[in-house]
Parts: C-alpha cells; sequence; structure tokens
C-alpha cells in the first residue's frame, strides 16, 4: 500500500512537472525569449553630432570638437576616493574637478560613467593607458565637445550648453523627449543654444550589441546611425559684433543694431560679457561666484533685460506725436529761459543748459536737445496720449526676438498708476515723462526697434536672429522670412521732418557733432543722458561729486546713411555721462566698419567729471 502510495506521488509530481515544463516551454516561450534576449542583447543609444552655429558670414560661432576623457562607473568601482586618490599619481586632478565630480556624481546619481577629468593631454593618455589594469570600472573615452571659438564675444546671444540636470530632465519628460535624449549629457541652457535646442540637438540613434555573461560587448547586430542637428546661420555679422565690443572698451553697456528693412539682428552687444567655454563641462564654484556677484554682472543680458530711463532719445517720437496728433506745427517757437513753470506751482524744471537755449522752434529742440521745449509739450499732450502713441513703436512691449529672457519695459499711463500704486496720474510726472525720465523703462533692444522703425518710415519689423536653418539630413537650407510687426500711420512729410533734425543733431551746432565729424555718410541720430539718482530741487548735478556708478547713463540711438538706411542702433553706457561724448563714438565706430570696413578701437571716457550740469 505504501509503495502504491510513493509511485502516486512520483507520478502526481511527474506531472507537475510536465505542466511546469510546457508553461515554460510552450506557454511563456515568447516572454522568456523576449528576456533572454534582452540579457543576450543592448540597445545602446548613438548620441547625435550638435549643429553649428555660424553668422550670416558662415563664420562659427558654435562648434563640436574632440575631447578625451577619464571617466569612472560608479558600478563598478567601490572605493571612489582611493580610486581618485591613486589616478591623481597618474594624471592632474584639481579640487575643482573634484567638487564637478561629485555634482555629476549626484545629479546622475551613479547610474552612468562619471567624468574626474576632460580634455586629456596625450602624454597623460599614455600614463593610463599602462596602468589601465589598476582601475576597474575606469576608462578614457572620446566625446564631442561643444567649443565657442570666439571666447566672450556674443556670449549672451548664443548662450552655451550644459550638463542635464533634474530640472531639464523634468522639462523633457513633460515634452516627451526623454527617449530621444537616452545618453545625452548636455542641453541648451541660454541664448540660441536654449531657445534652439530642438533644432540643434539631432535625432538620437541606436545600436543593437551582443553582451556575453559578464556584460561585455561581443558584436554588433543592427544600427541606426543618429540624424545630426541642424546648423543655425545667423543674421549677426561676427565681425560688426566684435568692432562693437572692442569699441565699449572698459565700459558697461549695450548695444543692438538692425537693419531696419529686414529686422535682421546685426550685432547685440552686452559688456562686459563672460567665455561661455566654461559653462560646459560644468562649472566650479569659484568661477560661478565669480561671475554671479561680480559688480559689473557680465551674466546679465543688458542688450534684452537691461530697463533704462531713455533720456533725450525719447525727442524724435515726441516731436512726431505732437505733429501727427496735430498738437505743435514745425514752426511753433518758444522762449526758453532754462527752465520750465509747471501752471499753477512755483516748481521749477531745470533745462540742461543754465540761461536757456533762447527761441526754440521744433527742428532747434531736437538738433539741441531743448528740455524746456518738452516739457511744455508733454503738458499739452497728456500722458495717455503719449501712452498711446508710443507703444505704437514698441515701447512697453516684449519685441518678440527670437530668444530667451527679454523684458517688457515700461511706458505709464493714468490707467496703469492707477492699477499698480492706486494713485492718480500728478501733472509734474507727465511733465518729466516729455524728456525719458519718471517711469518709462525701455531696453537697448526696444530703443533699437524703435529707430529702426522710424528709418523704416513707419514699418516696424519684427527683430529676429535666425537667417537660414540647413537640415542636416537632407542638406537644404530653409531661410527664416521677415516678419512685419505692423505699419504706423504716419504721414512721410512728418517722418522726413523729424529727420533732417536728427542729420543736424551730426553736425556742427548739434549734441553729437564730434562723433559726426567727416563722416563720408549721412548719419541721422539723437543722443541722451538718463539721470541714475535723483538730485534735489535747487541742487545741480556734478558728475565729479558723485560716485561712478550712480552718474547718469549716456545714450545714443541713430541710423545710416540717413537719405537710405541700412542699420539701426541703440546705445546704451551705463555711467557713462553724456551721451554725445560716450555712447555716439561708439555707434560711429560701428557704422564705419559696417559702411567702411574700418577698424574700431575702444572709445576713450571723454566726459568731463567736473562739469556741473548733465547734457546730453
Amino acid at each position: 500500500m505504501r509503495l502504491k502510495a510513493l509511485w502516486a506521488l512520483i507520478a502526481f509530481l511527474c506531472v507537475l512537472l510536465l505542466i511546469r515544463l510546457l508553461w515554460l516551454q510552450v506557454i511563456s516561450h515568447g516572454y522568456y525569449h523576449t528576456l533572454a534576449e534582452a540579457n543576450r542583447i543592448s540597445i545602446v543609444p548613438i548620441v547625435p553630432n550638435r549643429g553649428l552655429i555660424l553668422d550670416r558670414k558662415a563664420t562659427v560661432l558654435a562648434e563640436n570638437n574632440y575631447s578625451y576623457d577619464l571617466e569612472i562607473n560608479p558600478a563598478r568601482n567601490r572605493s571612489l576616493d582611493q580610486t581618485i586618490s591613486q589616478l591623481s599619481e597618474l594624471v592632474t586632478i584639481t579640487s575643482s574637478d573634484r567638487k564637478l565630480f561629485r555634482k555629476a556624481l549626484d545629479e546622475t546619481h551613479g547610474l552612468v560613467p562619471v567624468p574626474i577629468r576632460n580634455r586629456l593631454s596625450e602624454s597623460e593618455i599614455a600614463r593610463f593607458a599602462v596602468n589601465r589594469y589598476r582601475f576597474p570600472g575606469v576608462d578614457i573615452q572620446a566625446h564631442l565637445i561643444r567649443n565657442y571659438p570666439l571666447g566672450t564675444s556674443a556670449s549672451h546671444l548664443i548662450g552655451y550648453i550644459g550638463r542635464i540636470n533634474e530640472t531639464d530632465q523634468e522639462h523633457l519628460d513633460e515634452a516627451g523627449l526623454a527617449d530621444e535624449y537616452r545618453g545625452t549629457n548636455y542641453i541648451g541652457k541660454l541664448g540660441i543654444e536654449g531657445h534652439y535646442e530642438q533644432e540643434l540637438h539631432g535625432i538620437t540613434g541606436s545600436e543593437q550589441v551582443e553582451t556575453d555573461a559578464s556584460g561585455r560587448g561581443v558584436r554588433s547586430l543592427s544600427r541606426i546611425a543618429p540624424t545630426a542637428g541642424n546648423d543655425l546661420f545667423l543674421t549677426i555679422d561676427a565681425g560688426l559684433q566684435q568692432a562693437a565690443e572692442k569699441a565699449f572698451g572698459d565700459h558697461r553697456g549695450a548695444l543692438v543694431a538692425l537693419d531696419p528693412a529686414t529686422g535682421d539682428v546685426l550685432a547685440l552687444v552686452s559688456e562686459p560679457g563672460f567665455d561661455p567655454n566654461l559653462f560646459v563641462e560644468g562649472i566650479d564654484q569659484d568661477t560661478w561666484g565669480a561671475l554671479n556677484n561680480s559688480p559689473d554682472k557680465p551674466l546679465n543680458n543688458r542688450a534684452l533685460r537691461g530697463l533704462y530711463p531713455p533720456g533725450s532719445t525719447v525727442k524724435p517720437f515726441m516731436a512726431l506725436a505732437a505733429l501727427t496728433l496735430g498738437v505743435r506745427s514745425p514752426t511753433y517757437k518758444i522762449s526758453d529761459p532754462g527752465y520750465f513753470s509747471f501752471p499753477g506751482s512755483s516748481h521749477r524744471y531745470r533745462d540742461w543748459k543754465a540761461g536757456g537755449h533762447g527761441m526754440v522752434d521744433m527742428h532747434l529742440s531736437i538738433v539741441q536737445s531743448c528740455d524746456t521745449y518738452y516739457y511744455g509739450l508733454a503738458n499739452d499732450l497728456g500722458i495717455d496720449a503719449m501712452h498711446d502713441f508710443f507703444s505704437g513703436f514698441g515701447f512697453g512691449q516684449k519685441t518678440g526676438i527670437d530668444i530667451d529672457g527679454e523684458m517688457a519695459g515700461l511706458y505709464p499711463s493714468t490707467e496703469w498708476k492707477q492699477k499698480r500704486y492706486k494713485q492718480d496720474w500728478y501733472g509734474g510726472e507727465t511733465v518729466i515723462s516729455g524728456i525719458g525720465q519718471g517711469y518709462i523703462l525701455a531696453t537697448p533692444l526696444q530703443l533699437a526697434q524703435a529707430v529702426a522703425t522710424l528709418a523704416n518710415n513707419g514699418v516696424m519689423m519684427k527683430p529676429h536672429l535666425i537667417h537660414a536653418i540647413r537640415d542636416r539630413a537632407t542638406g537644404t537650407l530653409r531661410e527664416i522670412p521677415n516678419e512685419v510687426e505692423r505699419t504706423l500711420a504716419l504721414k512721410q512729410s512728418d517722418i522726413d521732418f523729424v529727420r533732417e533734425a536728427m542729420e543736424d543733431v551730426m553736425k556742427p551746432g548739434g549734441t553729437a557733432a564730434q562723433a559726426g565729424a567727416g563722416a563720408p555718410y549721412l548719419i541721422a541720430g539723437k543722443t541722451g543722458t538718463a539721470q541714475v539718482v535723483g538730485v534735489r530741487q535747487g541742487e545741480k548735478y556734478s558728475e565729479s561729486r558723485t560716485a561712478e556708478r550712480n552718474r547718469d547713463h549716456a545714450l545714443f540711438i541713430a541710423f545710416a546713411p540717413a537719405d537710405k538706411p541700412r542699420i539701426a542702433v541703440a546705445v546704451l553706457v551705463e555711467n557713462g555721462g553724456h551721451g554725445g561724448s560716450i555712447a555716439a563714438p561708439i555707434a560711429r565706430q560701428v557704422f564705419d566698419y559696417f559702411l567702411l570696413g574700418q577698424r574700431a578701437k575702444p572709445v576713450p571716457d571723454n566726459s568731463d567729471p567736473g562739469g556741473e550740469s548733465a547734457h546730453d
């Protein structure tokens, strides 16, 4: 009986075994075959080459160079500190390298190899190769690394790439692009690199690799080649960009140069700049601290984000508003005693010229930048009419340029002040708005767009930085069309009147005569000086008694040739003093380079620290 029971148990177990074998070999065959193949075959992503960035003449602004990096795989290394100490006997590993390694290790959670040293020399490669057996999980890998051959030049508009961090990864996951970035360690962070990331990145490829039991590759089974990122041709002229940067010398500030007819950004300068190469492999804390805490703010894109009172550069637009709205005629004159008295008040708004300009008509008010004329004009126009007219020229609005971070600026109105401060608008605030002071704030880009619109007879073009995109897959070149933002309802005779006055600004008797002297082409311009700190009633501004960073900003807007404009510029020099002596000469060098091919040189500080009154 026991024997029969034993045989029955054996038979039952054999049936179970057969059922299990049937389940594994037949029913679940597909599932386990897939698992086996997954263990045998690895899908390795192939990172595409990043697209190039070039200027309008095909000068390379961002490229890819090979770099040989020493990488440590945390999963195959038990003692990182000991390994790094031993490696430092063969190759130079600085404290900065160690900090960057730890930072990258934290960001990647130790799941992928992390570089401990970048850009090894040939001798370092040779020393490690001989001792390679001593370092499991350590290897030399060749990578394409982003390089910016012009260094600090055009850094704010080009931007930079950096390692993908957790925030970047979250954005990629949200956008459904995580798979496209498998194997990619870098992403555009700023400027063109950031805004056009999807054009520049390309399409990731893949390779099926058969591996042995230890995970080592045996042979390649199949390969899908990656598609390199597209090349971007900018509207920027690299030579003009560098000429403008050089003209600034040691001055802080910004310059934007536009083609009035197309909206092409010919130069976009923010001084001082920074070297984007510092960010490619991860910037160390000391360098980051020096850049971030510098009083010169080299990381701030002044051209797009700097908000400044436009000062007297608003006067041509004020004159055009008066003509357009019928508030003034070209022949209307005032007697300027050197100040404007607000009706019903003893308060006096001083002109920059003590004693005044005498009899002043509209033409002379622009040429000599008569403040008194525009105090009265602003009072007659009213702030809301001024707001509506200046809004047409883009004040208080983003231009929509194709990089991120632009500020909108501000042009006030009675409604704005009521919403912002819950206060009524005062007449004195209108008066100072007439000379570009008070609440008004504009970026250099906005000023450039406004003067370019004037040069283009009221047709506003949207500023853009991309001229064409070259598809690396097909080799075709796709040009980016110009875009008309709006056409202003202006009389050509009014535009011509203001243009002629701006031409005389550059001639003897004008506030920028020094900068215009000897030019073989016509320039139409307007100087400006904007207060940084206020001056109490009855006091005179003294540059010599004012701290350098509290001195007035120098501004200048212009276009040339005035009779057939090809370039329009706005220049802002922080704490530069007078627009005519500091900002206008910078613009003149930009014009000379662009129109005549003449090289630029730094503009000296021609301001007069001992001067008792600031003028344009």
